[in-house]
């Protein structure tokens, strides 16, 4: 797990210093921001295979920036960080809480994207990196039991969550350029390689279909 953050780390330390290097080259460079519905869930591992009848996506929330440091006119460096709302449901007579219940987790993520333009087009991948800051269990009351909401608590514990989640984002956009900016249309599916919990394998899965707005591109310097 620690081995796999420091190489994820490392390799997003030297792609935000090499969109420094480069971008004063840079033809598409632009900065953007956004607020977006994000759809999540969890993948519960094959240990965990009955679960996937049960699962239930949930409706989170993301809002940050990007910075698109361009390398060349047909390729970026993206780096960008966001405050995300995540999470996943299982619906009644699950196997593993019976009644329905819902994981909400809040994180900081930073995804360091490669980016490739075709005219308007562009195509995004790359790894991303995601700190846990709390989020909550909720379980649904029954005739014998009543509702419960609690924290999660991070740790070694087996029932502990965990902080780090590690994985890899990838997808594509349009540009629809305006007057004096930009409107871009990103559709980009994120596949965590890390489970957040101790006691079940729980590993983010995640759609976001977004739009960001962005000052117009800063042209290249002679």
């Amino acid at each position: 797990m620690k081995s796999t953050i420091k190489s994820v780390k490392s390799i997003a330390a030297v792609i935000l210093m090499l969109s420094l290097a480069f971008n004063s080259y840079s033809q598409t460079s632009k900065f953007s921001i956004a607020v977006n519905s994000l759809t999540t869930n969890f993948n519960y591992g094959h240990a965990n295979a009955e679960l996937k009848s049960y699962k239930k996506n949930y409706q989170g929330l993301q809002a940050g920036f990007s910075y698109q440091a361009g390398i060349t006119p047909a390729f970026s460096i993206v780096p960008e960080l966001y405050f995300a709302m995540k999470g996943a449901s299982l619906k009644t007579n699950n196997p593993l809480t019976v009644n329905k219940s819902t994981v909400r987790t809040y994180s900081l993520e930073l995804p360091v994207l490669a980016r490739f333009h075709i005219n308007r087009l562009h195509i995004n991948a790359g790894p991303y990196t995601a700190y846990n800051l709390g989020g909550r269990i909720k379980t649904e009351g029954s005739a014998t039991t009543p509702e419960s909401s609690a924290k999660i608590h991070f740790g070694n514990n087996g029932t502990d969550f965990k902080r780090w989640d590690v994985g890899f984002q990838a997808g594509a956009g349009y540009d629809f350029k305006l007057k004096r900016s930009t409107l871009a249309l990103d559709v980009r599916y994120g596949y965590g390689l890390v489970s957040i919990s101790n006691d079940v394998e729980r590993y983010n899965r995640m759609l976001n279909i977004s739009l960001q707005m962005s000052s117009a591109a800063v042209k290249a310097k002679k």
